[in-house]
């Protein structure tokens, strides 16, 4: 019998300083799922935590002249607050200096040893302190770590090693086995090519320092930071002392974790786990980063966002619900503020919060009359649950909100406000109904608001019955307007980590604020223009973009050996059967856009009338071939 439960883990965070925006965006993905599961009536199990323990930790603390254990006692509680603020309702927060995960890995190292997975030996390599990992000579970027793109360290010491080599065949035919255990597609099949190269033992303790868990053989090594930390899966759950509960949750349904950790989830963790005999999880879902400027957002990097500056300028649910509708969950996503307050303003405030604010207004003012409804949202719920399933969070808010579109033209149709009609009324309020509990894992505060305001219970049976007619009164504005002011910022992108001077965040809201005809134009001399590629390029398809309803998404040949995809805003200007064949002028060395999910390779040149607001694409005077520079 299928076990009824749900167990989301996210990865455990250095406590080297409070949060930021990259750790919370993981952090919230579980919690969305969890919230999700439990409306699915699942018995769910959501642990998140520090990994307290490891080199970093320790030089972070010598720096602050504190011992290690003081220092981590007193950024913890930033995590734990952080979280609260978020809204985010985990069932444990685990510490890897708790005594019952100490005792785990000193149990499942002892196994390990007894099997003779584990031997002594002695290491000489490279080591990230940054990511406490080793890397080789071919994993570097010009001498760095690829991921902090700062200089590794060579470290020589004795040490113990893991057979990780003995388990390529058995991960490899797991992974066969079990299509889905690595995710995205495009991650799992990188990890088994990867591995199919051949597997190296693992260095697994340290003499260097002593901040980890001391080794049960030997007191004079402790546990490679990785191999402590990802233990915490199975000791949060009860490994050991509360065997009952971890045989309830155990395997994880999921391990959510940034694309950067993918070999230590997907590799070693499941081969520690096989050499001591546990089952493995069913699935590591890695998604990508959240970047700025194409950078990951993070403390080594300097530009970790400010969780409380951003959270108190755009409200927690539209900080929620932004971060997951923008870009889909796998792939790197660009944190711009124009995006934050675009969405916030028109689709949560415009579309949304004011479609609250009038109906609970018809509402009270001419009641409710039950009646069949119009506004039929079955084929929305099957298609958004599917996807909140699957990890497509933003395909799934783009379900809801397209319904939410629905709901404000039937209103418009039909004007309840000229006629009275508590049937329009009604249908549009049992519809919202549905709206409301779809979107609680996304933004619970504004959820149970609406809930709230038309007496209804957020849960799965509130879904598959009607609304009840109750007396309404008008809500209060769900989502106040973020107003900018010419040449101001609206919130600050991030605040400092360090001493370097730090770049300011999307330029382009600065840029855009304000404009008008009287700004001046800088010149730019020939050099300048001579770095524009223009060519010509012929569009030889045409397809909808599917997460923008204003954008195309082109196929173009511009005379290469490959079409390229270009994204445009078109969509809204012309049909596509008037694109395809076209030639027209584009832009071929910009450098390539993730827009709403689709890599765009380059820009076609419009020209835009300020007067009547046509676009017109700049096209060759006679035909010419495609791939012609412009001159």
């Amino acid at each position: 019998m299928t076990k009824n439960t749900y167990y989301v883990t996210t990865p455990i965070y250095y406590p080297t300083a409070k949060p930021h925006l990259g750790s919370a965006y993981t952090t919230i993905a579980a919690d969305i799922l969890a919230r999700w599961n439990r409306l699915a009536d699942k018995d769910v199990f959501f642990l998140t935590g520090t990994d307290d323990h490891g080199k970093k930790l320790q030089e972070a603390a010598e720096k602050a002249g504190l011992k290690p254990e003081t220092f981590v006692d007193h950024i913890v509680p930033q995590f734990q607050e952080a979280w609260k603020k978020l809204n985010l309702h985990y069932d444990r927060f685990i510490r890897t200096t708790d005594s019952d995960h100490e005792q785990v890995v000193q149990t499942i190292l002892s196994e390990m040893h007894k099997k003779g997975d584990i031997y002594e030996g002695y290491y000489e390599g490279l080591y990230c302190t940054a990511c406490e990992a080793y890397y080789t000579e071919k994993d570097l970027t010009e001498g760095n770590c690829p991921i902090h793109k700062k200089p590794v360290e060579k470290i020589k010491e004795e040490s113990y090693f893991f057979k990780l080599s003995k388990y390529q065949k058995k991960l490899l035919a797991h992974y066969k086995k079990n299509p889905d255990f690595i995710s995205p597609e495009g991650r799992r099949q990188e990890v088994i090519n990867r591995v199919k190269e051949g597997l190296q033992d693992l260095s697994i303790s340290r003499t260097t320092f002593s901040w980890g868990v001391p080794l049960p053989f030997d007191k004079g090594h402790v546990a490679w930071v990785w191999f402590d930390a990802l233990l915490n899966y199975i000791s949060g759950i009860g490994y050991l002392e509360k065997q009952e509960m971890f045989n309830k949750f155990w395997p994880a349904d999921v391990h959510l974790i940034g694309k950067d950790i993918l070999w230590f989830h997907a590799v070693i963790w499941p081969a520690i786990l096989m050499s001591a005999g546990i089952k493995l999880p069913k699935k590591i879902f890695a998604h990508g980063w959240l970047t700025i400027k194409g950078d990951k957002i993070g403390k080594s990097a300097g530009n970790a966002v400010d969780l409380d500056t951003l959270s108190a300028k755009i409200g927690v649910d539209s900080l929620r619900y932004v971060l997951f509708r923008e870009t889909p969950f796998g792939q790197d996503g660009e944190f711009s503020q124009d995006v934050f307050i675009e969405r916030h303003n028109n689709e949560l405030a415009n579309k949304l919060g004011n479609l609250v604010s009038r109906l609970s207004n018809l509402a009270e003012k001419y009641g409710m009359q039950k009646t069949k409804t119009e506004l039929e949202s079955r084929s929305m719920i099957n298609k958004a649950s599917k996807h909140i399933d699957g990890l497509e969070f933003d395909r799934a808010l783009n379900e809801i909100f397209g319904f939410v579109d629905r709901i404000n033209h039937f209103l418009q149709e039909k004007k309840p406000w000229e006629t009275g009609d508590a049937k329009v009324i009604y249908q549009a309020a049992n519809a919202l109904k549905d709206v409301t509990i779809l979107l609680y894992p996304f933004m619970p505060d504004t959820a149970e608001k609406i809930a709230k305001t038309f007496h209804f219970e957020i849960s799965k049976e509130s879904l598959n019955k009607d609304l009840g007619i109750n007396k309404i009164k008008k809500a209060h504005i769900l989502f106040k307007k973020i107003e900018i002011t010419q040449n101001k910022m609206a919130f600050p992108p991030f605040k400092k980590q360090d001493e370097k001077k730090i770049e300011k965040v999307d330029s382009k809201l600065n840029e855009n604020v304000g404009k008008s005809e009287e700004k001046s134009r800088s010149t730019i001399n020939f050099d300048d223009f001579a770095k524009l590629d223009l060519r010509v390029g012929k569009i030889t398809d045409v397809k909808e973009h599917p997460q923008a309803d204003k954008l195309f998404v082109l196929t173009v040949n511009m005379g290469e050996a490959r079409p390229r995809t270009i994204v445009a805003g078109l969509r809204n200007r012309y049909k596509k059967e008037e694109l395809v064949g076209k030639k027209a002028v584009f832009v071929a060395n910009l450098a390539p856009r993730m827009l709403k999910g689709v890599e765009s390779n380059g820009m076609i040149l419009a020209a835009a009338a300020e007067d009547d607001g046509q676009v017109i694409i700049l096209s060759p005077e006679r035909d010419i071939k495609e791939g012609s520079k412009i001159r």
